[in-house]
C-alpha cells in the first residue's frame, strides 16, 4: 500500500498542459446523450445529474443476485447501513484508516456508475473539487478491449489524451494521477497474469499493462477508480486488491 502524494501545479509547462487537459475533458463530458440525441441538441450533464447514495463496502464481495430483481427490490429507508460517502470524497479515507489508492465502485446496470465518474471528472476539470489531483485519465473497458497492438502506459495515455502527447510528458512519477477504468463487467481482457511491469515506457499487451497498473507494480503512487456490476467484481484477482476500498452507489436519491 502506498501513501498519496500531492503536488500542486502553479506555473510552467506542466501547469499549462494541465489546463489544456481540463479543457479537453470539459468538452468530452459536459454534455451527455439521453436516448436518441437530436441533431444540434445538447443535454448538459449538470442539468440531468442525479445524486447517488454511495456506501462503503467490501471490495471482494461478489453479488450474484439477479440485477433486475435487485433494482425492483431497492427502496429508500430512513436508516441505511454503512457509511455514506460524497462523490467528491470518494478517495478520502475514513478517520483512522490508511490512505486509499484504489476504489472499486459496484452497482447494478443503469444506476449511474459511468455518469458518476464523468461528473467527478467534470468537477475536477472545472476546478471545483479534488485539485490535489494533477491529471485524470478516464478510460472505458469498451475502448480498451479493442486495442490489439502492444503499447506502453505512456503510449496509452498519449493515444487517448492529445494535450499530454503534445506536452511530451513521458513520466508521471512526480504527479498525482488518477486513472478511471469504467465498466469492468464489459472487459474481455485477462487480468490474471504474472508478468511484472514497472517501466511506464515499456510496451506490452493491454492486459499485462492493466494488471500491473491495478496491482500497483506500475506507477504505484497513482490513484485508481474501477466501476463494475457486482457480479463482475471477481475479475480483479485477490492479489491486485490490496489496499482497495469498495464503494457502492445504492440507488438515486429521491
Amino acid at each position: 500500500m502506498f501513501p498519496l502524494f500531492s503536488f500542486v501545479l502553479h506555473t510552467g509547462v506542466d501547469g499549462q498542459y494541465q489546463r489544456y487537459l481540463k479543457v479537453f475533458l470539459k468538452k468530452k463530458f459536459e454534455c451527455i446523450c439521453e436516448g436518441v440525441a437530436k441533431a444540434g441538441k445538447k443535454t448538459f450533464l449538470y442539468e440531468i445529474y442525479t445524486e447517488l447514495f454511495i456506501t462503503e463496502g467490501k471490495t471482494r464481495e461478489v453479488n450474484d443476485e439477479h440485477e433486475v430483481r435487485r433494482i425492483e427490490a431497492a427502496s429508500w429507508k430512513q436508516n441505511r447501513a454503512g457509511t455514506t460517502i460524497r462523490p467528491e470524497d470518494i478517495f478520502k479515507p475514513p478517520r483512522g484508516r490508511d490512505q486509499i489508492r484504489t476504489v472499486m465502485t459496484m452497482g447494478v446496470a443503469g444506476i449511474g456508475k459511468t455518469v458518476l465518474t464523468q461528473k467527478f471528472t467534470l468537477d475536477w476539470a472545472k476546478g471545483r473539487t479534488n485539485q490535489n489531483i494533477q491529471f485524470i485519465f478516464p478510460f472505458t473497458f469498451r475502448e480498451l478491449n479493442v486495442l490489439k497492438t502492444e503499447l506502453s502506459l505512456v503510449g496509452l495515455i498519449h493515444k487517448h489524451f492529445k494535450p499530454i502527447r503534445d506536452a511530451g510528458i513521458h513520466s508521471f512519477e512526480d504527479f498525482q494521477v488518477l486513472f478511471i477504468l469504467d465498466g469492468l463487467d464489459e472487459s474481455r481482457l485477462s487480468l490474471n497474469n504474472n508478468k511484472i511491469l514497472t517501466d511506464v515506457t515499456e510496451s506490452t499487451s493491454v492486459d499485462v499493462l492493466l494488471t500491473n497498473l491495478i496491482s500497483g507494480k506500475l506507477l504505484p503512487k497513482a490513484l485508481l477508480w474501477i466501476t463494475t456490476r457486482p457480479a463482475a467484481a471477481n475479475k480483479i484477482p485477490d492479489d491486485c486488491q490490496q489496499g482497495a476500498a469498495g464503494r457502492r452507489p445504492e440507488s438515486p436519491r429521491r
